[in-house]
């Protein structure tokens, strides 16, 4: 293929991959084949919205060697074993795509595929060993799975996908198809499980919340977001109501304590202890919310949790009846960490600025989702503690400052 015209294809890529949900931010990669002996792939570290032609770098098949000063994806060696080991393939994309990434945690091959998907993807999915990701073991598992088997797509344990095709739209299909397969992989399970239809993830959720020890009964409350702005907090409720201002020193609110939201204590709190933090986002969606009635800390069982989030993400009890108290508490929870789970409310996700935040909660929701799946299939086996504060380590060192 033309050079020109594989980059350009690429850097479509990236943008349809954000579009779609199958990746966020610079999370992810895609190549394209141009000879027997090249390709061409996404840099390393730069958003898929602002890449450009120009930005795609040619990595040599054999070595992965390159002439570029633009450093190119650090998954550059997994491209390449796809061009390696399968010679009729000329595109591959990595995704973090939602229910591939929770299966892929299951360390399980997907097999008896059938029907349509089967001839788009092939009749199993195979699961790769795991390696902690830009690692010479995270490519060897991938090799090894490629080499095992005809599939156009390999889930890689803890981490994502791996999806190839002969071309750009192929590569596409098998990506959509494979989170459909995923998806239903779950469902089925539930069904197996509780010998109900699941109407949705959402069923998933629910019922593994229901198992959950009850303890102390901590009350619900209404979910705001905010930014900080100066000595002051802009609260937004979630619902969509009237924003309001408030003072974040102690005893100087613009509106009298009896008349703020519960939420307020909660977000005052974590200003005045994390200078760091300017934005919070509080997560309420579905899966977020039934992880969160389980009380427990959650032990990344994807990497980018651990990296984005915190090595673990863990629980605290905030009580709406008694907010000053719990609010410290609550915040003691979140230390060195950007995402602590509210019994029964969800979680809220904290960060230098909203678009940070909101990576943040992105991770959270995938992680949950996972961690609700696992538990449905009872294979919670979490990754290595030390493996995943090297992880948060590298990222907040090296990859949070590239944004």
């Amino acid at each position: 293929m033309d050079i020109l015209q594989a980059k350009q294809l690429v850097v479509d890529a990236g943008k349809k991959l954000v579009e779609t949900g199958l990746i966020a931010r610079t999370w992810g990669n895609v190549s394209c084949r141009i000879s027997d002996t090249q390709f061409v792939i996404t840099p390393s570290g730069k958003a898929y919205e602002a890449i450009t032609p120009d930005d795609i770098v040619t990595v040599n098949i054999a070595d992965c060697s390159y002439e570029s000063d633009i450093k190119p994806s650090s998954e550059k060696g997994v491209h390449a074993a796809v061009y390696q080991l399968k010679p009729d393939m000329n595109f591959v994309i990595h995704t973090h795509q939602p229910f591939a990434s929770a299966v892929s945690a299951l360390g399980f091959d997907v097999n008896n595929i059938a029907g349509e998907s089967r001839d788009i993807i092939g009749d199993h999915v195979p699961c790769a060993a795991y390696g902690m990701p830009s690692t010479g073991k995270l490519k060897k598992g991938v090799r090894a799975a490629l080499a095992r088997s005809d599939s156009k797509a390999v889930l890689m344990a803890y981490h994502g996908a791996l999806c190839m095709g002969v071309d750009y739209e192929d590569t596409f299909a098998v990506a959509a198809e494979l989170e459909k397969v995923c998806e239903g992989y779950i469902l089925s399970k539930y069904q197996a499980v509780t010998g109900s239809i699941a109407e949705g993830f959402r069923s998933v959720g629910e019922y593994i919340a229901s198992l959950a020890e009850r303890g102390r009964e901590i009350g619900t409350f209404p979910p705001y977001d905010s930014v900080r702005e100066g000595s002051s907090m802009r609260l937004v409720p979630k619902d969509g109501g009237e924003e309001m201002i408030l003072d974040i020193a102690p005893g100087k609110a613009s509106l009298t304590r009896r008349d703020e939201p519960v939420a307020a204590e909660l977000h005052r709190a974590v200003y005045k202890k994390r200078g760091d933090v300017s934005s919070i986002i509080h997560a309420n969606s579905d899966a977020i919310v039934s992880a969160s009635r389980l009380g427990v800390t959650i032990k990344p069982l994807l990497d980018d949790l651990a990296q984005i989030a915190g090595a673990t993400v863990r629980s605290a009890e905030f009580d709406p009846s008694n907010t000053m108290k719990t609010a410290k508490k609550t915040v003691k929870k979140l230390r060195g960490r950007n995402a602590v789970m509210l019994k029964n409310n969800g979680a809220i996700c904290v960060a230098k600025d909203e678009e940070e935040a909101g990576a943040v909660e992105l991770v959270l929701e995938k992680g949950t989702k996972t961690y609700l799946t696992a538990s449905l299939f009872e294979k919670i086996n979490p990754i290595n503690a030390i493996e995943t504060r090297i992880m948060r380590f590298v990222y907040l060192q090296k990859y949070s400052k590239q944004k």
